[in-house]
């Protein structure tokens, strides 16, 4: 198929608006618990939901590995090996999910170790992850089911699958909590429920496979050198994203230390740079699927047109981004805080957020396009050079420029995750094309 600017959008846009949902019914979880008269139901599912968002985020993995690997088996008209990795995908979450369940008391445990509470918020943060885990199975499975749709251009079907769910959680939420009072344990049975029907709607659009045989064989799907491939690809972007999330984590942490109201500031700013996160998300998506695509059809006029249109757009919508942020920055600040002190700390660093989605284009682009390839241990290999160089820039910038250091800091590591892997393209093209 040809590439061009209506496929690149009809990929990404559903995307970013399937992004849009995400923190639209985390304010309405918030909301209803804290129409409760009571602090103790909002902690609680604060962090309870973190505690199970976090183990489930290991697992984040099946998304990115499925498509790239997917994609490429479609560009290639491999339609059984298609239906094999959904196969593969969903046992392989399955599983996960389970082991999840199995051990929810040990992993319950740590948690609260490392971020301990008061007694009443961690019994009501239990009784809440107790039910809600129930459901991991199903949470952990749609991330392998969601990547095998976006390699398919199905990203209609990913929003669609997000806009059931999170709206059936949220009318779920209103009855269980406003209308019957079931207080934090309706919000967990209603994520609970709204978890299990998603997987069921995601198998309900794979209908076509189950109607064919490729799906269950498991001789093919069992197949040691596909599954080795499978479990390479994703062990390196599990390794790559825990390095990724060890810079924002000490980001944190390192923000914490300068004080209460720089840590509110820099949360406040870290919600306008998840909204650039959420827009780029989509080109990425994009260039993972057509570069995927492209990569199983052995075509370089693919993988370039690929690159080089889902980049235009990319850049466009940074710049779009920045003078957003440059126009808007403040009142939106002002609108997510009363204390005029985070106010003022979250304004006086807001010109660090007009950089990062110029400087970080590249690094979200980069990781779309070695996705797609599957040349994750490029990925893995040049996220360690990226955390390295972070840490010596903390190291060097944050004890003499303090939180101008520190978020300078955060903009280098950007830099260097994009620089780093456009070194690597070069050899990507030549290992994976052949002449045209």
């Amino acid at each position: 198929m040809q590439i061009t600017h209506r496929r690149i959008l009809n990929i990404a846009i559903p995307i970013v608006l399937a992004n849009i949902t995400v923190p639209l019914l985390s304010l309405v979880d918030t909301g209803v618990v804290g129409q409760i008269d009571s602090p103790v139901p909002i902690a609680a599912v604060g962090m309870g939901g973190l505690i199970l968002s976090t183990t489930y985020w290991f697992f984040g993995f099946l998304r990115m590995g499925t498509t790239g690997l997917a994609s490429q088996a479609f560009g290639a008209r491999d339609s059984a090996e298609v239906t094999a990795i959904l196969t593969r995908v969903l046992l392989l979450g399955a599983t996960g999910g389970l082991v999840i369940v199995a051990l929810q008391i040990p992993l319950f445990w740590l948690a609260f170790q490392v971020s301990p509470a008061t007694e009443v918020v961690e019994s009501q943060a239990r009784l809440y992850m107790q039910i809600r885990v129930l459901s991991a199975p199903a949470a952990v499975a749609l991330y392998g089911l969601n990547g095998w749709l976006i390699a398919q251009e199905r990203t209609g079907s990913v929003l669609l699958l997000q806009l059931w769910m999170n709206g059936l959680n949220i009318l779920l939420d209103l009855w269980f909590v406003m209308g019957l009072g079931w207080g934090v344990q309706g919000v967990a049975w209603a994520s609970f429920l709204s978890e299990i029907s998603g997987l069921l709607l995601g198998l309900l659009l794979c209908r076509d496979i189950w109607r064919g045989r490729d799906w269950c064989n498991w001789s093919r799907v069992f197949d040691r050198h596909l599954v080795l491939r499978m479990v390479n690809v994703n062990r390196d972007i599990l390794l790559r994203t825990l390095m990724l999330q060890c810079i924002f984590v000490s980001f944190l942490f390192v923000a914490a230390d300068f004080g209460e109201v720089e840590l509110a500031a820099t949360h406040v700013l870290e919600q306008l740079l998840m909204v650039t996160a959420f827009a780029l998300d989509g080109f990425a998506f994009a260039a993972e699927t057509l570069v995927g695509q492209a990569i199983g059809a052995r075509s370089r006029l693919g993988l370039r047109q690929s690159i080089l249109m889902s980049s235009y757009w990319a850049v466009g919508i940074a710049l779009l981004l920045t003078l957003a942020i440059a126009s808007f920055g403040n009142w939106t600040i002002e609108l997510l805080s009363k204390s005029e002190e985070v106010r003022q700390t979250a304004i006086k660093y807001l010109p660090f957020l007009l950089l990062m989605p110029i400087f970080g284009v590249g690094s979200w682009m980069l990781d779309g396009i070695f996705i797609g390839a599957t040349q994750t241990r490029d990925m893995r290999n040049m996220m360690a050079i990226s955390l390295l160089i972070y840490g010596i820039a903390l190291i060097f910038l944050v004890p003499i420029f303090d939180l101008f250091g520190l978020w300078t800091a955060l903009l280098i590591s950007l830099i260097a995750r994009g620089v780093t892997l456009g070194l690597c393209y070069p050899n990507l093209e030549k290992q994976l094309l052949a002449e045209d």
